[in-house]
């Protein structure tokens, strides 16, 4: 199923491209981001009704590098090298629960919960239908 429609719906109300681009990279947002993603994902705002700041877009391999070498937990294989991963602000349990609502109605089957953020990709070379956290147990 394409979300193409919901990007050309609600992207620009919701949403820049800047917002996804990589630090080290400007313009990598609109240039990698795949549109079928981001579609699904102001899909997903417009639901929820509840503001998305994206901490987290478009990766390059280096910038990616840098957080895991800060000690952040990032995949060497980050779906947000391929465009097809954000992580979203969460501020507090009501926004929380939200965007989770929104991530779900908009069927995203790849959700990861952080104290202060949510991670969301549509990887289909990776697991399906999970949801994880990043708390240390």
């Amino acid at each position: 199923m394409s979300f193409d429609k919901y990007f050309d719906k609600y992207f620009d109300k919701y949403f820049k491209f800047h917002e996804f681009d990589s630090p080290d990279m400007p313009g990598s947002g609109e240039k990698f981001m795949s549109h079928d993603f981001l579609g699904r994902l102001a899909l997903a705002r417009h639901v929820s009704q509840s503001p998305f700041q994206i901490n987290s877009g478009y990766r390059t391999e280096a910038h990616n590098n840098t957080l895991r070498s800060f000690g952040y937990m990032v995949s060497p294989f980050s779906s947000h090298m391929k465009g097809l991963a954000a992580d979203i602000h969460i501020s507090n349990d009501l926004q929380r629960f939200k965007v989770l609502c929104g991530l779900q109605h908009a069927g995203f089957t790849r959700i990861g919960i952080g104290k202060y953020f949510i991670h969301v990709d549509m990887d289909e070379s990776k697991t399906q239908n999970i949801i994880w956290t990043y708390y240390k147990m």
